[in-house]
Parts: C-alpha cells; sequence; structure tokens
C-alpha cells in the first residue's frame, strides 16, 4: 500500500486471484482486490491483501 491509501501497482501485477490464477483489479472504495472471472473480492486489511476463498466476498454481475 502507498501513502495514498491505494495498492502498488507493482504488488497488483504480482496477485493473482487463488481460484482461478486470473488478473485482479483494485477497487479502491471498497478497499478490495476483485476477480471478475471468479465474481470474487478480496479484502484488503491493514494494508494486507487476504487472498483467501474462503475470507472473499461473492459480487454481483
Amino acid at each position: 500500500m502507498t501513502a495514498t491509501g491505494e495498492i502498488d501497482t507493482k504488488l497488483l501485477e504480482l496477485l493473482v486471484c487463488p481460484l482461478t490464477k486470473g488478473r485482479l483489479s483494485y477497487d479502491g472504495e471498497r478497499n478490495e482486490l476483485v476477480s471478475e472471472a471468479a465474481k470474487l473480492a478480496y479484502p484488503i486489511r491493514e494494508g494486507i491483501p487476504i487472498m483467501l476463498v474462503s475470507e472473499a466476498r461473492q459480487i454481483e454481475a
């Protein structure tokens, strides 16, 4: 995370969805990493992405 609360772009390039192995996008409003392929949003807590499917929130299409 940067000082402005945004996720580091290099970190975002390295992280993938643990379920689909696909790309993630950052939702700054909800502070989540979103996998469109899996329809899941992974929370970021205290600057740490929680990349567990069991912790992810289901998103609508």
